[in-house]
């Protein structure tokens, strides 16, 4: 009884100590909160996101053609842009999100931003979003942008999988997301209340395993 109960306990020790190895092996990468991550594309460089942006960021949230499907409140001046830079910048403190502008590579201009945001640690998962000069639609720099982003979150930051939220009369967006690989996960019927009426929302998912077979 005794050799057997020592069997045990060393049979119990081996398994929670693979399960702490697999456990450390699949955890959130905490280092790029303590560093900012930049990401380069050929054409792009993904910086992160300041309080001197707002201009930027105001002109491109006050703009009807962005702010379409958006449903939130556009920046009517440049306080809204600074609060919303700080509230994101606050975020990341928090490390819950990552806030990158666009920027072409070559001149430094601001394109637009992109987000992973709502990191969930249990479930290794998180929601990205995306936001581009009307100047710039239709040239492939979003597709490039999130490709970046993506490979980061999955190889570096180590989530399982990525989830998009969006306005189902998006058609733009919609296919964004299925070039990039996202399957519809979930249609929400009136599930959002934004001034007064309520929204329909549609829900995309990425697993990591989808987007290394590309």
């Amino acid at each position: 009884m005794v050799q057997c109960s020592l069997g045990l306990q060393k049979a119990s020790a081996v398994l929670y100590t693979a399960a702490n190895a697999i456990l450390a092996f699949v955890m959130i990468n905490e280092k790029y909160f303590e560093e900012f991550p930049q990401l380069k594309t050929e054409r792009l460089l993904l910086r992160k996101q300041e309080l001197k942006d707002a201009p930027h960021l105001q002109q491109m949230r006050s703009n009807e053609q962005v702010m379409l499907y958006m449903d939130s409140d556009r920046h009517e001046d440049i306080k809204a842009s600074e609060a919303f830079i700080a509230r994101n910048l606050e975020s990341y403190e928090q490390k819950t999100g990552f806030f990158w502008d666009i920027t072409a590579a070559e001149t430094g201009n601001y394109l637009g931003d992109i987000i992973l945001r709502k990191i969930d640690r249990t479930n290794f998962r998180a929601e990205i979003g995306y936001t581009l000069k009307p100047d710039y639609w239709g040239r492939g720099y979003m597709k490039e942008a999130m490709r970046a982003v993506i490979s980061f979150g999955f190889k570096d930051l180590g989530l399982h999988s990525i989830e998009a939220n969006i306005n189902p009369a998006n058609t733009t967006s919609r296919e964004l997301l299925l070039k990039m690989g996202f399957l519809k996960e979930a249609f929400f019927r009136e599930n959002y209340n934004y001034n007064g009426r309520f929204l329909d929302t549609e829900i995309y998912s990425l697993l990591e395993r989808d987007f290394i077979q590309q």
